[in-house]
């Protein structure tokens, strides 16, 4: 995955040098190292005109939810930009996990096990092994994807039998409360399964996920403007 060290081609001010301050800031304070952290830019339903106004200043991570939308903008920007790379980051269909596996270069939303296994075999079809997260429904909300924590180690057993290249864990705090104690609880869990990555923290909140230990962040209004 891209390390990205932009900062001397990043604007002295504008949106992603301010969150790239601040990262930088919540680094420090959790005594972590300096450029520990990704910063993915979630560009769904941005045109590619905002996207490129970005890689301009040195953003080349990007995040999509969608396989199709990804398929409509990527393409050309990678030929134009060599070194970009595109996280999925919603909910995947199994019968989307060729085309995801086409177009992306991390999964971020692995959370049962038959999507495990069609992502375990476009893996093999295509001779890509792409490193992934399982998303887990760290509020027990229904209307949420990922899998129950009571789940989780099933699925990772299973995951890992498939060779699937299991990297982290990814999750998705409940709204409008205090993000902390689930950052918290999803990094217990990673550390209790032995997995050293989470992609946690948005817009409202990447600070304290960096404080707390997020190596992905996602970003997506606080870069690019509400939706």
């Amino acid at each position: 995955m891209n390390t990205q060290s932009p900062e001397d081609i990043t604007p002295p001010n504008g949106p992603l040098a301010d969150i790239r301050a601040a990262i930088t800031q919540s680094e420090k304070i959790a005594g972590r190292p300096a450029r520990s952290t990704t910063l993915i830019a979630i560009s769904k339903t941005k045109p590619v005109e905002a996207i490129e106004a970005l890689i301009d200043q040195g953003q080349l991570t990007f995040g999509e939810n969608r396989v199709q939308e990804a398929a409509a903008k990527f393409p050309n920007l990678r030929a134009r930009h060599p070194g970009l790379e595109l996280h999925m980051v919603g909910q995947l269909q199994s019968n989307k996990a060729d085309d995801a596996v086409a177009q992306f270069d991390v999964i971020h939303s692995v959370d049962r096990p038959s999507l495990a296994k069609a992502l375990a075999a476009a893996m093999s079809k295509a001779g890509r092994q792409l490193p992934c997260f399982v998303q887990v429904n760290i509020g027990d909300e229904p209307q949420k994807g990922g899998c129950a924590i009571s789940d989780l180690p099933d699925l990772l057993v299973q995951a890992r039998a498939l060779g699937l290249p299991v990297i982290g864990l990814m999750a998705v705090p409940p709204a409008d409360v205090e993000s902390a104690p689930y950052f918290a609880l999803l990094a217990k869990l990673a550390r209790d399964c032995g997995l050293d990555q989470l992609s946690m923290g948005m817009s409202g909140d990447f600070e304290t996920a960096v404080r707390i230990g997020a190596t992905h962040i996602r970003i997506g209004s606080a870069l690019f403007g509400a939706r």
